[in-house]
Protein backbone atom coordinates (compact mmCIF):
# COMPACT_ATOMS: atom_id res chain seq x y z
CA UNK A 1 0.00 0.00 0.00
CA UNK A 2 1.41 3.39 -0.95
CA UNK A 3 2.10 5.87 1.78
CA UNK A 4 -0.80 8.21 2.36
CA UNK A 5 0.36 11.86 2.41
CA UNK A 6 0.36 13.31 5.93
CA UNK A 7 -1.21 16.57 4.78
CA UNK A 8 -4.16 14.68 3.27
CA UNK A 9 -4.56 12.63 6.43
CA UNK A 10 -4.70 15.82 8.50
CA UNK A 11 -7.26 17.32 6.16
CA UNK A 12 -9.36 14.18 6.40
CA UNK A 13 -9.15 14.39 10.20
CA UNK A 14 -10.43 17.97 10.03
CA UNK A 15 -13.31 16.77 7.88
CA UNK A 16 -14.13 13.98 10.31
CA UNK A 17 -14.11 16.41 13.23
CA UNK A 18 -16.63 18.57 11.38
CA UNK A 19 -18.82 15.74 10.12
CA UNK A 20 -19.08 13.59 13.21
CA UNK A 21 -19.97 16.52 15.42
CA UNK A 22 -23.23 16.58 17.38
CA UNK A 23 -26.21 17.73 15.35
CA UNK A 24 -28.10 20.98 15.48
CA UNK A 25 -30.16 19.89 18.49
CA UNK A 26 -27.13 19.39 20.73
CA UNK A 27 -25.61 22.71 19.69
CA UNK A 28 -28.86 24.59 20.19
CA UNK A 29 -29.54 22.90 23.54
CA UNK A 30 -26.12 24.07 24.68
CA UNK A 31 -27.03 27.59 23.73
CA UNK A 32 -30.52 27.73 25.28
CA UNK A 33 -29.66 25.56 28.28
CA UNK A 34 -33.02 23.80 28.04
CA UNK A 35 -33.84 20.47 26.45
CA UNK A 36 -35.40 20.94 23.02
CA UNK A 37 -38.35 18.74 24.08
CA UNK A 38 -39.88 21.74 25.86
CA UNK A 39 -40.10 23.60 22.61
CA UNK A 40 -41.32 20.59 20.66
CA UNK A 41 -44.44 20.57 22.82
CA UNK A 42 -45.12 24.18 21.79
CA UNK A 43 -45.14 23.54 18.04
CA UNK A 44 -48.58 23.52 16.40
CA UNK A 45 -50.31 20.12 16.01
CA UNK A 46 -50.23 20.47 12.25
CA UNK A 47 -46.44 20.64 12.42
CA UNK A 48 -45.39 17.05 11.83
CA UNK A 49 -47.98 16.63 9.09
CA UNK A 50 -46.75 19.66 7.17
CA UNK A 51 -43.04 19.83 7.85
CA UNK A 52 -42.19 17.16 5.24
CA UNK A 53 -43.94 19.06 2.49
CA UNK A 54 -42.50 22.37 3.59
CA UNK A 55 -38.89 21.14 3.73
CA UNK A 56 -39.32 19.41 0.38
CA UNK A 57 -40.74 22.55 -1.21
CA UNK A 58 -37.96 24.66 0.32
CA UNK A 59 -35.24 22.33 -1.01
CA UNK A 60 -36.79 22.27 -4.48
CA UNK A 61 -37.14 26.03 -4.56
CA UNK A 62 -33.60 26.50 -3.30
CA UNK A 63 -32.19 24.08 -5.84
CA UNK A 64 -33.88 25.98 -8.65
CA UNK A 65 -32.58 29.31 -7.43
CA UNK A 66 -29.32 28.90 -5.67
CA UNK A 67 -26.97 26.39 -7.19
CA UNK A 68 -27.93 27.09 -10.71
CA UNK A 69 -27.12 30.78 -10.71
CA UNK A 70 -23.56 30.62 -9.40
CA UNK A 71 -20.51 31.44 -11.43
CA UNK A 72 -18.32 28.44 -11.95
CA UNK A 73 -14.84 29.28 -10.71
CA UNK A 74 -13.50 26.26 -8.82
CA UNK A 75 -11.21 27.01 -5.91
CA UNK A 76 -12.54 30.48 -5.21
CA UNK A 77 -12.68 31.20 -1.47
CA UNK A 78 -16.15 30.99 0.05
CA UNK A 79 -17.81 34.00 1.66
CA UNK A 80 -19.56 32.42 4.66
CA UNK A 81 -20.05 35.65 6.53
CA UNK A 82 -22.54 37.13 4.03
CA UNK A 83 -24.61 33.98 4.03
CA UNK A 84 -24.71 33.95 7.84
CA UNK A 85 -25.93 37.51 7.89
CA UNK A 86 -28.72 36.77 5.45
CA UNK A 87 -29.98 33.84 7.47
CA UNK A 88 -29.68 35.63 10.81
CA UNK A 89 -31.87 38.41 9.44
CA UNK A 90 -34.52 36.03 8.10
CA UNK A 91 -34.44 34.30 11.51
CA UNK A 92 -35.15 37.44 13.46
CA UNK A 93 -38.20 37.94 11.27
CA UNK A 94 -39.56 34.42 11.77
CA UNK A 95 -39.00 34.67 15.51
CA UNK A 96 -42.24 33.22 16.80
CA UNK A 97 -42.73 30.40 14.43
CA UNK A 98 -46.01 29.16 13.28
CA UNK A 99 -46.11 26.76 10.42
CA UNK A 100 -47.24 29.65 8.19
CA UNK A 101 -44.18 31.73 9.03
CA UNK A 102 -41.82 28.86 8.39
CA UNK A 103 -43.30 28.08 4.99
CA UNK A 104 -42.35 31.63 3.98
CA UNK A 105 -39.02 31.80 5.81
CA UNK A 106 -37.59 28.34 5.09
CA UNK A 107 -37.31 28.58 1.28
CA UNK A 108 -35.43 31.86 1.72
CA UNK A 109 -32.99 30.61 4.34
CA UNK A 110 -32.56 27.28 2.54
CA UNK A 111 -31.68 29.13 -0.67
CA UNK A 112 -29.15 31.28 1.15
CA UNK A 113 -27.67 28.18 2.78
CA UNK A 114 -27.50 26.29 -0.50
CA UNK A 115 -25.68 29.22 -2.10
CA UNK A 116 -23.24 29.04 0.78
CA UNK A 117 -22.84 25.26 0.42
CA UNK A 118 -22.21 25.62 -3.31
CA UNK A 119 -19.71 28.35 -2.53
CA UNK A 120 -17.85 25.97 -0.20
CA UNK A 121 -18.00 23.20 -2.83
CA UNK A 122 -16.41 25.53 -5.34
CA UNK A 123 -13.68 26.54 -2.90
CA UNK A 124 -12.79 22.83 -2.51
CA UNK A 125 -12.36 22.51 -6.29
CA UNK A 126 -15.79 21.32 -7.42
CA UNK A 127 -17.37 22.52 -10.64
CA UNK A 128 -20.76 23.99 -9.74
CA UNK A 129 -22.11 23.43 -13.24
CA UNK A 130 -21.66 19.66 -12.89
CA UNK A 131 -24.89 17.89 -12.06
CA UNK A 132 -23.10 15.62 -9.61
CA UNK A 133 -21.87 18.63 -7.65
CA UNK A 134 -25.37 20.08 -7.47
CA UNK A 135 -26.68 16.83 -6.05
CA UNK A 136 -23.73 16.69 -3.63
CA UNK A 137 -24.64 20.21 -2.45
CA UNK A 138 -28.20 19.12 -1.71
CA UNK A 139 -26.83 16.06 0.05
CA UNK A 140 -25.35 18.35 2.73
CA UNK A 141 -28.86 19.04 4.08
CA UNK A 142 -29.12 15.39 5.08
CA UNK A 143 -25.86 15.36 7.06
CA UNK A 144 -25.37 15.35 10.79
CA UNK A 145 -28.94 15.41 11.88
CA UNK A 146 -29.38 12.32 13.99
CA UNK A 147 -28.10 13.55 17.27
CA UNK A 148 -31.07 12.43 19.35
CA UNK A 149 -30.82 8.76 18.38
CA UNK A 150 -27.08 8.83 18.65
CA UNK A 151 -26.25 5.17 18.89
CA UNK A 152 -24.10 5.84 15.85
CA UNK A 153 -26.08 3.43 13.68
CA UNK A 154 -27.18 5.58 10.79
CA UNK A 155 -25.97 9.00 11.77
CA UNK A 156 -22.34 8.53 10.69
CA UNK A 157 -21.25 10.45 7.61
CA UNK A 158 -20.59 7.44 5.39
CA UNK A 159 -23.77 5.75 6.58
CA UNK A 160 -25.83 8.74 5.42
CA UNK A 161 -24.00 8.81 2.10
CA UNK A 162 -24.68 5.12 1.61
CA UNK A 163 -28.37 5.73 2.32
CA UNK A 164 -28.49 8.47 -0.32
CA UNK A 165 -26.25 6.78 -2.89
CA UNK A 166 -29.03 4.93 -4.68
CA UNK A 167 -31.31 7.91 -5.11
CA UNK A 168 -28.38 10.11 -6.19
CA UNK A 169 -27.31 7.57 -8.80
CA UNK A 170 -30.87 7.22 -10.08
CA UNK A 171 -31.46 10.96 -10.26
CA UNK A 172 -28.19 11.80 -11.99
CA UNK A 173 -28.39 8.91 -14.45
CA UNK A 174 -31.92 9.84 -15.38
CA UNK A 175 -31.24 13.53 -15.75
CA UNK A 176 -28.10 12.80 -17.76
CA UNK A 177 -29.85 10.46 -20.20
CA UNK A 178 -32.85 12.76 -20.67
CA UNK A 179 -32.30 16.00 -22.45
CA UNK A 180 -35.59 17.21 -20.99
CA UNK A 181 -34.81 17.93 -17.36
CA UNK A 182 -38.50 17.83 -16.49
CA UNK A 183 -38.57 14.09 -17.23
CA UNK A 184 -36.02 13.64 -14.50
CA UNK A 185 -38.21 15.54 -12.06
CA UNK A 186 -39.83 12.51 -10.36
CA UNK A 187 -36.42 11.07 -9.53
CA UNK A 188 -35.09 14.42 -8.42
CA UNK A 189 -38.14 14.82 -6.21
CA UNK A 190 -37.60 11.34 -4.79
CA UNK A 191 -34.01 12.29 -3.99
CA UNK A 192 -35.12 15.57 -2.43
CA UNK A 193 -37.82 13.77 -0.42
CA UNK A 194 -35.13 11.51 1.06
CA UNK A 195 -33.10 14.55 2.06
CA UNK A 196 -36.15 16.48 3.28
CA UNK A 197 -36.87 13.68 5.73
CA UNK A 198 -33.54 14.22 7.48
CA UNK A 199 -33.48 17.99 7.01
CA UNK A 200 -36.99 18.21 8.50
CA UNK A 201 -35.71 16.78 11.79
CA UNK A 202 -33.23 19.63 12.12
CA UNK A 203 -35.69 22.29 10.99
CA UNK A 204 -38.10 20.99 13.64
CA UNK A 205 -35.44 21.15 16.33
CA UNK A 206 -34.51 24.68 15.33
CA UNK A 207 -38.15 25.80 15.32
CA UNK A 208 -38.73 24.10 18.68
CA UNK A 209 -35.86 26.05 20.20
CA UNK A 210 -37.23 29.27 18.73
CA UNK A 211 -40.68 28.48 20.10
CA UNK A 212 -39.48 28.56 23.71
CA UNK A 213 -40.98 31.82 25.04
CA UNK A 214 -37.82 33.22 26.61
CA UNK A 215 -35.84 33.10 23.37
CA UNK A 216 -37.05 36.30 21.69
CA UNK A 217 -35.90 37.71 18.37
CA UNK A 218 -32.22 38.07 19.27
CA UNK A 219 -32.07 34.47 20.45
CA UNK A 220 -33.91 33.43 17.30
CA UNK A 221 -31.21 35.04 15.18
CA UNK A 222 -28.48 33.25 17.16
CA UNK A 223 -30.23 29.91 16.74
CA UNK A 224 -30.37 30.55 13.01
CA UNK A 225 -26.67 31.26 13.01
CA UNK A 226 -26.02 27.97 14.82
CA UNK A 227 -28.19 26.30 12.18
CA UNK A 228 -26.32 27.72 9.20
CA UNK A 229 -22.94 27.15 10.92
CA UNK A 230 -23.87 23.51 11.21
CA UNK A 231 -24.54 23.12 7.49
CA UNK A 232 -21.46 25.13 6.55
CA UNK A 233 -19.41 22.75 8.71
CA UNK A 234 -21.09 19.75 7.08
CA UNK A 235 -20.43 21.22 3.64
CA UNK A 236 -16.77 21.90 4.41
CA UNK A 237 -16.26 18.35 5.68
CA UNK A 238 -18.22 16.77 2.83
CA UNK A 239 -16.33 18.60 0.09
CA UNK A 240 -12.93 17.97 1.70
CA UNK A 241 -13.78 14.25 1.67
CA UNK A 242 -14.95 14.43 -1.95
CA UNK A 243 -11.77 16.28 -2.97
CA UNK A 244 -9.62 13.57 -1.35
CA UNK A 245 -11.77 10.87 -2.97
CA UNK A 246 -11.12 12.41 -6.38
CA UNK A 247 -7.41 12.29 -5.60
CA UNK A 248 -7.07 8.87 -3.97
CA UNK A 249 -10.23 6.95 -4.83
CA UNK A 250 -13.33 6.39 -2.71
CA UNK A 251 -12.41 3.05 -1.12
CA UNK A 252 -9.11 4.23 0.32
CA UNK A 253 -10.54 7.47 1.72
CA UNK A 254 -13.51 5.74 3.31
CA UNK A 255 -11.22 3.19 4.92
CA UNK A 256 -8.83 5.79 6.33
CA UNK A 257 -11.74 8.00 7.43
CA UNK A 258 -13.28 5.16 9.42
CA UNK A 259 -9.91 4.34 11.04
CA UNK A 260 -9.30 7.91 12.16
CA UNK A 261 -10.14 8.64 15.81
CA UNK A 262 -13.61 10.00 16.49
CA UNK A 263 -13.83 13.53 17.87
CA UNK A 264 -14.71 13.54 21.57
Amino acid sequence: MHHFPEQDRQELQVAKRLLENPGVAAKVTNFIGTPIERGLALLPDSWSKNIGEITQAALLKASEAAVFTMKDIPGEASSNIWHKLGVAVSGGVGGFFGIAAISIELPISTSIMLRSIADIARSEGESISALETKLACLEVFALGGNSNSDDGTDSGYYAVRATLAKSIAAASEFIASNTLASDGAPLLIKFIATIAQRFGIQVTEKAAAQAIPAIGAAGGAIINTIFIDHFQDMARGHFIVRKLERKHGKELIERIYLELPNPD
